[in-house]
């Protein structure tokens, strides 16, 4: 990529950044009068569950990202269905396939004894468990803006129709991400996130046995722990180094190494916008570590409840009972 593109490139993501900052009204030291120890403890927490199961890293990161896809971050995910509301955890992209609750129920009962009430809102620790699980895993650390509350409904429907899926093409992708005011660039570099984690056999069983875009060897290696039929929740890495934050996904996407199809789909080899960026990314640690903390603090701005929208829930699986 030309060096003019790459300065194009960041000074766009800088304007976009600064324009959510305006929007969304939440500011980095929120808890700091409030409670002070919030943020520490947040961390301490979501180490410890990362050094148990480094898995439960990328379960984290994906919580916040389905969380703020759907109606915004405002932590509608973690609540549970009641006899009058079907939530958003058996949605399609979600049934089965997100986790990590219990780790935040961890973290929701410990603020509320450290912070001495309850004051820290569960959309705000789905933020802060991304980046605490980013960091522990070997990324840099970035500015997490706080302040959110907390959404009293949640809807399947939205989860169904919001969150994107892994057989999208690019097209599907883009226009999903430009829908929630994302950009391009925001795609590629978010679905770095990939860079950790697993997928089970019947999201990539498709991809490996039907699809010509896959590396032969690859896609072979697949078939032997995900058969044609059977075995559904196989699990197998999204890149070759699932608990460890780094760049290895993008080189995977050049050697059509892609687990996913949606993943594949960022590059085609047909010298695509997407296929620069992948090819940048790939080739720049460096510049990803940056742009991947602008794109999740873009991410986390989505439609943010504050002032007095929402609430802040006591038990991040239910609304405050009045």
């Amino acid at each position: 990529m030309a060096k003019s593109h790459k300065l194009i490139l960041s000074l766009l993501s800088q304007l976009f950044l600064i324009c959510h900052l305006s929007i969304a009204d939440l500011t980095p030291d929120f808890y700091d009068d409030i409670c002070s120890q919030a943020l520490p403890t947040i961390q301490t927490l979501v180490e410890a569950a990362v050094a148990d199961e480094p898995r439960i890293g990328a379960s984290l990161v994906r919580l916040h990202f389905h969380d703020c896809f759907v109606n915004g971050c405002d932590g509608s995910v973690l609540l549970d269905d009641t006899p009058t509301m079907i939530g958003e955890k058996t949605a399609k992209p979600n049934n089965n396939s997100i986790r990590g609750f219990d780790v935040i129920d961890s973290i929701k009962s410990n603020l509320n004894d450290v912070c001495q009430g309850n004051v820290v809102s569960c959309a705000d620790i789905l933020a802060v468990a991304a980046h605490d699980s980013i960091v522990a895993l070997g990324g840099s650390s970035y500015g997490v803006l706080l302040g959110r509350r907390d959404a009293t409904s949640a809807s399947l429907d939205a989860a169904n129709s919001n969150i994107p899926a892994p057989n999208f093409d690019l097209s599907q992708l883009l226009s999903n991400f430009d829908s929630h005011g994302l950009s391009m660039q925001d795609l590629v570099v978010l679905s770095g996130a990939h860079t950790l984690g697993f997928a089970r056999c019947t999201i990539f069983r498709n991809r490996i046995y039907n699809e010509s875009t896959i590396d032969p060897d690859y896609a072979a290696s697949l078939e032997s722990v995900c058969p044609i039929s059977g075995d559904d929740d196989v699990l197998a890495s999204l890149d070759d180094t699932p608990a460890s934050v780094d760049t290895d996904y993008y080189q995977g996407l050049i050697q059509s190494r892609g687990l996913l199809d949606s993943d594949q789909q960022l590059y085609q080899g047909d010298g695509s916008d997407t296929d620069s960026l992948v090819q940048y990314y790939s080739d720049n640690p460096a510049n990803f570590w940056s742009d991947f903390g602008a794109a999740m603090i873009n991410l986390g701005n989505l439609n943010p409840l504050t002032g007095d929208g929402g609430e802040v829930r006591e038990n991040c699986r239910v609304v405050n009972q009045n």
